[in-house]
């Protein structure tokens, strides 16, 4: 829902308020639903628009208590009146919004520091990739870009990047994430081997005689749009590679 891009356009200036920061209530949820709707649209057109409706979004964080127990949500307040809010699942950073009035006041990185000692072992976010202002935000305060996407899995279909804070021992959280990208490949070169293995009965001509150069350069470029910060170039030559090897894996197995 409406708690999947990361909005801020803070700089670094000195605090003009008394902020406290809190694990909010119940009774806090309809103030964070209007500091949403209203950040949001102040925030085009570096963000996109909100795909749902008013109406969705306050009912969307009314239902929170119940609906999303595994949140965890923090927000900055000063005399009563909310100015931010952060929320997080697991390693992930859901959400850090810091209403219109109250940006470049220091309260977003109150907020991130907060987010930091609650997860001192590391945490991602996602960030739409034309919200520079965010992105060059995060950089200052130590995240680093991890993926580049061309916003199919979003719902606004915007391009995003996948940004991380790698904690305290930054080697062993990205090795962590490079381990589950390792795991999930080996499935998928697995899957993508068999599928070659299965069309080459199909073929007028089979194995390795059987390569479609302009067939290869299509798959390059269009697994490039959906991840452009890899570049056709550099998944052809990955390509080439997966496509040889599960070639000579498939003539290997049928001459046995």
């Amino acid at each position: 829902m409406p708690t999947d891009r990361v909005q801020t356009s803070e700089v670094n200036q000195e605090l003009t308020q008394e902020v406290i920061l809190r694990p909010a209530a119940a009774e806090d949820l309809d103030e964070l639903a209007e500091l949403y709707i209203a950040t949001r649209r102040d925030a085009a057109p570096a963000m996109p628009a909100a795909v749902h409706a008013d109406a969705e979004i306050r009912a969307w964080f009314a239902g929170l208590p119940q609906g999303q127990p595994a949140r965890e949500i923090w927000l900055a307040e000063d005399g009563g009146e909310v100015l931010g809010f952060a929320v997080l699942t697991d390693a992930w950073l859901d959400s850090l919004y810091v209403g219109p009035q109250h940006q470049a006041t220091g309260i977003g990185s109150m907020l991130l520091d907060l987010v930091k000692a609650q997860r001192p072992d590391g945490f991602a976010l996602w960030v739409f990739a034309s919200n520079t202002a965010a992105r060059t935000f995060y950089h200052r305060h130590g995240l680093v870009e991890l993926e580049h996407t061309d916003g199919s899995a979003n719902e606004e279909r915007s391009p995003d990047v996948r940004m991380a804070w790698p904690g305290t021992d930054p080697v062993s959280y990205l090795r962590a994430q490079i381990d589950e990208v390792d795991d999930e490949l080996a499935l998928l070169l697995a899957r993508r081997f068999a599928l070659t293995a299965a069309v080459q009965g199909y073929k007028e001509r089979g194995g390795q005689q059987g390569r479609d150069p302009e067939r290869e350069r299509e798959i390059a470029d269009r697994m490039a749009a959906h991840a452009p910060g890899l570049g056709a170039e550099p998944i052809a030559r990955i390509m080439h590679t997966v496509i040889s090897e599960s070639l000579d894996a498939y003539e290997s197995g049928s001459s046995r």
